[in-house]
């Protein structure tokens, strides 16, 4: 993986301390600090990316002087910065991302490139690898880009946790992933929660223009995506799109824990919501070795590594608090037309690593030669950002087939998964509710659903199923009440 992959305990990486930007272009500006003023629009943006991916690819160099640990890195801080472009710091070069970018402030349709970075870092002469955005207060940040094409955002409850990126190439397969990179960034200031950031893209398949208009809000950061792909060769696997998360463990998976905490993840599960309708869950697992599955979403309507866990005591980590980690959603703008949602991931045995990618994958084959425009929005929240009334699922575990205080079933494996929505309120086992799985004949040992004694809207459903047999990887399961789906649809993996 990419060395943006950050260690899970950010506060230590895009905390750090980093040189200020903060301010307007009322401020003083040091002689020589800035190139002349040019033209700038999406139209020259898109121009720019168009051009280079008619040259061949030309990798990256490093820069000279890289800091190789955290407190080299943390030396390099609070030079005597200039103040540009409202509320930003940038991050210097280092061992986890080694490639300078560039860096532009857009005024009234101009931008100006910084071509000196001389006193911006404490510690010496460095360049940018990225930048953040900061709060008025500058205590916090709220949107940072660093390394490759990642960028993430603290959402409604101002913690960091999974990343974006802006195009996933080839994610998945036994060979090398190639990483993509923003080369360039364009920084234009509206509000001190407003702005828009625009973005060149290069690597050896493809080139891109993105912009970002980025807004904070109370309910979390939104980020409205416009990107234009120019493809140099025909790409195998062009992920959409992706988001990237750690998932170690969950209540699902206790045996893997070799730490204290209950429970270690950034996102718990995968939500699509296809163009017919259907709502779809699928919980997220450590496997034993990396797997990817597909989940059809014509015309999807959105899609989304989610943190739906919220409980403090499920985690019991005062420390990079893991029950306040964002959910982020990909909205879809007009019809993105037959795909799929791709799900990777791949086994780790800490939080340091970063094991799951979800993307969205066009039937469309990626040509060289190509271009591709697709417009969409990220919501990073707390909350479902689209709730239709169904029942979620809230909680599932496993364990040892067979009843309780019994001898366990050989060759079987017992779910458990709790429901929860205000359709299921009042309804009680004679309500003619019943649970719909995707098993039958001798895979099926035993199946019952039923509300859950004291606590409203919850209903449990408990299945027994053989995992010694030659069937499916996984199973589907509903809530239904006569013809009507009561809950979303849950996907659940038989074995890790």
């Amino acid at each position: 993986m990419d060395l943006a992959l950050l260690s899970r305990r950010d506060a230590c990486i895009f905390l750090a301390g980093l040189v200020s930007l903060a301010g307007t272009g009322a401020a003083a500006r040091p002689t020589g600090r800035f190139g002349p003023s040019v033209r700038f629009s999406r139209d020259t943006l898109v121009a720019q990316a168009r051009r280079r991916a008619a040259r061949g690819y030309v990798p990256p160099s490093a820069w000279p002087e890289v800091t190789r640990d955290y407190d080299a890195y943390g030396r390099l801080a609070y030079g005597a910065a200039d103040r540009l472009a409202g509320l930003v710091r940038l991050m210097p070069v280092s061992h986890m991302a080694s490639a300078p970018v560039g860096i532009h402030v857009v005024e009234n349709g101009a931008a100006r490139t910084v071509r000196s970075f001389e006193g911006l870092f404490a510690g010496g002469n460095s360049a940018p690898a990225g930048f953040r955005i900061m709060a008025p207060d500058l205590a916090s940040d709220w949107l940072s880009y660093l390394g490759a094409s990642y960028f993430r955002a603290d959402g409604a409850q101002h913690q960091y946790g999974l990343s974006a990126r802006g195009i996933a190439v080839d994610t998945g397969f036994a060979r090398a992933e190639e990483f993509p990179r923003f080369t360039d960034f364009w920084i234009e200031w509206r509000t001190d929660a407003h702005f828009v950031i625009h973005a060149l893209l290069d690597g050896p398949s493809l080139t891109g223009a993105f912009t970002f208009d980025c807004h904070d809000g109370a309910d979390g950061v939104v980020q409205a995506v416009q990107a234009t792909l120019f493809l140099r060769k025909d790409i195998e696997r062009l992920g959409i799109a992706p988001a990237t998360s750690m998932f170690w463990y969950g209540e699902g998976q206790r045996a893997l824990a070799t730490d204290w905490r209950p429970e270690v993840h950034d996102s718990d599960g995968l939500a699509v919501w296809s163009g017919t309708g259907e709502r779809i869950w699928r919980s997220l697992r450590n496997p034993r070795q990396a797997r990817t599955n597909s989940f059809r979403a014509d015309s999807l309507k959105g899609f989304g590594l989610m943190q739906r866990d919220r409980r403090f005591a499920d985690y019991q980590d005062d420390g990079v608090w893991y029950d306040r980690r964002p959910s982020l959603w990909v909205e879809p703008e007009g019809d993105w037309g037959p795909g799929a949602v791709m799900l990777y991931e791949m086994p780790t045995d800490s939080e340091t690593v970063d094991n799951i990618v979800a993307f969205w994958l066009s039937d469309r084959p990626a040509r060289a030669g190509e271009r591709r425009d697709l417009s969409y929005r990220l919501h990073w929240t707390s909350g479902d950002p689209v709730d239709d009334g169904s029942a979620r699922v809230v909680d599932i575990w496993t364990g040892a087939s067979g009843d309780p205080g019994g001898p366990s079933r050989p060759g079987a494996r017992k779910f458990v998964i709790d429901f929860r929505g205000p359709g299921l309120a009042g309804l009680d086992r004679e309500s003619g509710v019943e649970p719909v799985v995707s098993l039958s004949g001798p895979a099926l040992v035993g199946l019952a659903a039923y509300p859950v004694l004291g606590q409203e809207a919850l209903w449990r459903v408990v299945v027994d199923v053989r995992t010694d047999l030659d069937q499916p990887r996984d199973f589907r399961l509903y809530l239904r009440r006569g013809s009507s789906a009561l809950s979303e649809t849950l996907i659940q993996p038989l074995q890790s």
